[in-house]
């Protein structure tokens, strides 16, 4: 009879933390389809100043991302990212990514190595999003600088 009540008093507790995760299967799928297609960041800027060093996605200084292509199926939110500002401050880089809009309005992003399935990656980046068109949208991420709050803004314009 204890181990009945146990296993309630579990996944009761296992329900509510679920429901709480950005990364839950709740979508917008309508801004996803609006996301569909071909991208490149046109620029990437920072809130209150342009001489900061921030390294983006764990990848490469977020500068760098500056000419950098993404591709974004809607359909099974899967697509590919290239570093295209190669030079020796900046390396080469692509890489498949697994992403989709919650509800919330977040974009959720997990950058995959290749053949791997976005369930068996445990790390992944939630980003805000920003002004979006047709033809552009923002993605905005949060980082701590010298203590204090600042918003790296990456701008993409559709190809």
């Amino acid at each position: 009879m204890k181990k009945l009540i146990m296993l309630c008093v579990f996944t009761v507790l296992l329900y509510s933390c679920k429901s709480q995760s950005v990364t839950n299967s709740k979508v917008d799928n309508k801004v996803e389809r609006m996301m569909k297609g071909n991208w490149t960041i046109s620029s990437v800027d920072f809130t209150g100043s342009d001489v900061m060093t921030v390294n983006s996605f764990e990848i490469a200084d977020s500068k760098c991302f500056e000419g950098s292509t993404w591709k974004f199926v809607s359909n099974n939110n899967k697509g590919e990212m290239m570093l295209n500002n190669v030079s020796a401050s900046c390396p080469s880089f692509s890489s498949p990514i697994a992403w989709f809009v919650n509800k919330e309005g977040q974009f959720v992003l997990k950058v995959l190595d290749a053949g791997m399935k976005a369930k068996k990656v445990r790390d992944g980046y939630v980003l805000d999003m920003g002004a979006m068109t047709e033809t552009s949208f923002q993605l905005i991420d949060r980082v701590m600088i010298g203590g204090k709050s600042t918003q790296v803004v990456y701008n993409f314009q559709k190809n």
